[in-house]
């Protein structure tokens, strides 16, 4: 037998009707689990796929493990203006965890049928993988969070260099006692933004006390407990480089409680840049992560794959940047 195999040819494999091929490529409901599974499992066998061009193809899903509002807003807006500018829509979702999507939702985005998905979690699940493939819905992953499996097309930013600029303007400024609270231990993201800080107190030579480095949640209460910790140290540091603007605003939180001003008395660097940062008081210095761009490129991604195209690279980082603002000084003498 020459050329590819025709779905009259996989439904008799599978032992179904042709019909039931159909409903399990357009994701209709009305299919036994079971039947649905082999009926993928040929499917995948044969490496076919098919790009759906029916109802609801005119959406791109958009979904989060959680919105938090003066964050997510960025990455939505991102991707609202890419699809508007393509006649589309999104529809937002949120399931899961920070790791992945929970296991019932990949049934939801097979009835809704977008015309591809950006998620915005550290890696989607190999199950749900090609189950989007073999539906011939294209996906993205906006990854700050994050390291996607490397067959996994994602769009992420430069997480240690953004912790090695901010670590490097608090050592230019004079400060030595730096302490660091990044993100949780098991995300990509928080690991990198600490090798960055790592980097650069050991360019500069300066000791790095290991009780000076916290784990947080990358929220407002992580930090501001995180903080009280440091401070609490015989030797408190001088200066503290958040890993997110919420922990930077927990970290001020903690440091007014003791009675320190900042930037008198402490510095603090945050990570994120979003909108609160320009109305903290005092006005946050932060590493700029172009989240609302993240979204964007992540949009188009999708949007090329839907229209056939291969990615030129699978992964994306993005270049971040410090805006140094009035929370950082000189230490105290």
């Amino acid at each position: 037998m020459s050329g590819r195999i025709t779905l009259a040819e996989i439904a008799a494999e599978a032992g179904v009707s042709l019909a039931t091929i159909s409903k399990v490529l357009n994701g209709r409901s009305d299919v036994a689990a079971t039947t649905r599974a082999r009926v993928e499992e040929h499917l995948n066998r044969h490496g076919y796929t098919r790009r759906s061009t029916q109802q609801h193809a005119e959406l791109i899903e958009l979904v989060f493990h959680e919105l938090e509002s003066s964050w997510s807003m960025q990455v939505v807006e991102g991707v609202e203006d890419v699809a508007a500018a393509a006649g589309m829509s999104v529809v937002l979702t949120v399931s899961g965890n920070r790791h992945s999507p929970a296991p019932d939702w990949i049934e939801g985005v097979l009835r809704r049928r977008p015309a591809g998905v950006v998620l915005v979690f550290s890696d989607i699940s190999a199950p749900h993988r090609e189950k989007l493939r073999t539906r011939g819905i294209p996906f993205a992953i906006v990854d700050p969070a994050g390291d996607p499996s490397p067959d996994v097309p994602s769009v992420g930013s430069a997480n240690w260099a953004g912790g090695l600029a901010a670590t490097r303007h608090l050592i230019d400024l004079g400060h030595r006692r730096i302490a660091a609270i990044t993100g949780p231990e098991d995300m990509m993201c928080s690991l990198a933004r600490v090798d960055g800080y790592r980097s650069a107190m050991n360019a500069a030579g300066l000791p790095i006390d290991e009780a000076w480095i916290r784990y947080g949640d990358f929220h407002p209460g992580g930090g501001e407990a995180r903080a009280r910790e440091l401070l609490a140290l015989p030797d408190p540091p001088t200066a503290i480089f958040a890993g997110s603007d919420l922990q930077a605003l927990g970290t001020i939180s903690a440091a007014r409680d003791a009675g320190l001003s900042v930037p008198s008395d402490l510095s603090v660097v945050g990570y994120d840049d979003i909108a609160l940062a320009r109305w903290m008081s005092p006005q946050l210095t932060t590493v700029h992560q172009p989240l609302r761009r993240m979204g964007e490129e992540a949009t188009r991604l999708v949007l090329r794959m839907a229209q056939g195209a291969e990615p030129d690279t699978l992964r994306m980082d993005l270049a971040t940047h410090l805006v140094v603002r009035g929370s950082t000084s000189a230490p105290p003498a």
